[in-house]
């Protein structure tokens, strides 16, 4: 993890990204804070079909462990539909060694953001399907369960996904 020095901004890339302490996607600063509790969870999802799966179980066991059970289900399916975004977009024009993708967890109270770090460059968009196409509705998925969602670009390279929960 990145030290932070004042009047300077941090250089991250999607393969060392981690939220540094204190945290908080940017546009979600207002929401008021609630209760004290902080706490913060981080693994590495591989580039494989199975880091959606992987995602869910990592989110579903975090927040039982935290004391959140009433999240679990939502979280596992943001979790899921951003790690799935993460391997189909992010990880697009990844070279031959595919980097992990950077997924995190952290707690402000009663509020839990969940945040995938990739390689990619492109940004995140909500967009409307053709009918019969298969998928294209994931941000709207997350958008409809989230309490606020958004991204934010790593340096030099790659974007980090956010979604907020609220108990």
């Amino acid at each position: 993890m990145h030290s932070l020095i004042l009047g300077q901004a941090p250089t991250w890339s999607a393969l060392n990204w981690q939220p540094p302490a204190g945290w908080w996607p940017e546009p979600a600063q207002e929401l008021p804070p609630g209760a004290n509790a902080q706490a913060g969870a981080a693994c590495a999802l591989p580039p494989l079909p199975e880091a959606a799966h992987l995602a869910r179980a990592f989110a579903g066991g975090t927040l039982t462990g935290w004391g959140l059970p009433e999240l679990v289900e939502g979280m596992e399916l943001i979790a899921s539909e951003l790690a799935t975004n993460a391997l189909r977009h992010g990880m697009a024009l990844a070279g031959p060694r595919r980097p992990f993708i950077r997924m995190s967890l952290l707690r402000r109270g009663a509020r839990v953001t969940c945040a995938m770090a990739d390689p990619g460059a492109a940004v995140p968009v909500l967009r409307d399907p053709a009918p019969f196409e298969p998928g294209g509705l994931g941000l709207h998925i997350v958008e409809s369960m989230s309490r606020r969602w958004g991204w934010c670009p790593l340096s030099p390279y790659g974007k980090a996904v956010w979604a907020v929960l609220e108990a």
